[in-house]
């Protein structure tokens, strides 16, 4: 199997016709694991230095919930609790590594961009630096969002707690409750922008997401219904909402997508060919968009399957 390097400069194993042996994209492959687990470590470990503020910020939520709870007049006997002796060791690696996989998500961000970019061509590449410049923001804002709404369905759920019962829950256990909405609220606000790719790449049209709209904010709702941890509104409408924005807005630029798309295939005489049947322009189009030039030069030092 041979590979053929798309970087600026070519790969030290690439032979003079551009193909490079299978082994030394492995290596590459190797090198970029290796460079990615070091960063993850070095984040590990500077996370450990602030484990204490760590700590603070991951029992925030907990800390409002029970204060509103008692505020209320609600007698709630509530802790976070260590159920074992090395229970305190084992907690403060798992938030540092938390912590360290966040802090250094640009560098193994980067490694897995870096490998996997020389392989794409010119359309796949413009679409992955689309979804790479939107994907991290709205990742941010839906974990935001879930770290804002979660003292409030903390409080819901515990209020459900019998006078006379204590209601003590493992740190550990509460770390995955805590990262399982958060990541659920994450990825939900990522959803919108997979339906624009799939309109990009001629999947999905704006007009069958028009007829299907009034369905798919139904089944927003269900899932957001599903997906929160309380049974209280408020928390659903908080991820339901803006899922529901994201999603008109993402119709709307897969409406111009659409209508650039057929202004374009109308200037090049493509209106009326069946998706199946390729022309002449078509065939051009595509080979020139396979030639290599200099938008697809960086300096990863990548590799691409040959054709």
């Amino acid at each position: 199997m041979a590979l053929i390097s798309r970087g600026k400069q070519p790969h030290p194993a690439a032979a003079p016709d551009g193909t490079m042996p299978l082994a030394e994209h492995l290596r590459e492959l190797r090198n970029r694991l290796v460079k990615s687990v070091l960063a993850i470590l070095a984040g590990t470990i500077v996370a450990a230095f602030f484990y204490d503020q760590l700590l603070d910020l991951l029992t925030g939520p907990w800390e409002r919930a029970i204060d509103n709870l008692r505020d209320s007049g609600h007698p709630v006997k509530a802790e976070l609790t260590f159920p074992g002796i090395a229970e305190p060791f084992t907690f403060a690696l798992k938030i540092s590594l938390v912590a360290g996989l966040v802090a250094s998500s640009p560098v193994w961000l980067y490694q897995i961009w870096s490998f996997i970019v020389p392989a794409l061509h010119r359309n796949e590449r413009r679409w992955s630096l689309l979804f790479s410049a939107i994907a991290g923001p709205l990742f941010i804002v839906g974990f935001v969002t879930g770290y804002y709404v979660l003292p409030k369905g903390i409080e819901l759920l515990i209020s459900f707690t019998p006078e006379g019962v204590a209601n003590l829950n493992s740190l550990s256990d509460y770390l995955s409750f805590v990262l399982r909405i958060l990541l659920v609220f994450a990825v939900a606000f990522e959803i919108p922008l997979f339906v624009i790719l799939l309109n990009g790449m001629g999947a999905v049209s704006a007009k069958q997401l028009a007829g299907a709209r009034a369905w798919i904010i139904v089944g927003t709702f269900v899932f957001a219904a599903v997906a929160t941890p309380s049974t209280d509104p408020i928390t659903m409408l908080f991820l339901a909402l803006p899922m529901t924005v994201l999603f008109l807005v993402a119709e709307l630029v897969a409406f111009l997508v659409d209508r650039r798309r057929a202004k374009r295939d109308a200037e090049v005489g493509l209106v009326g060919v069946p998706d199946d049947e390729a022309s002449e322009i078509r065939i051009e189009r595509d080979v020139r968009d396979d030639m290599p030039s200099p938008l697809d030069d960086d300096d990863t030092g990548g590799s691409r399957p040959a054709p």
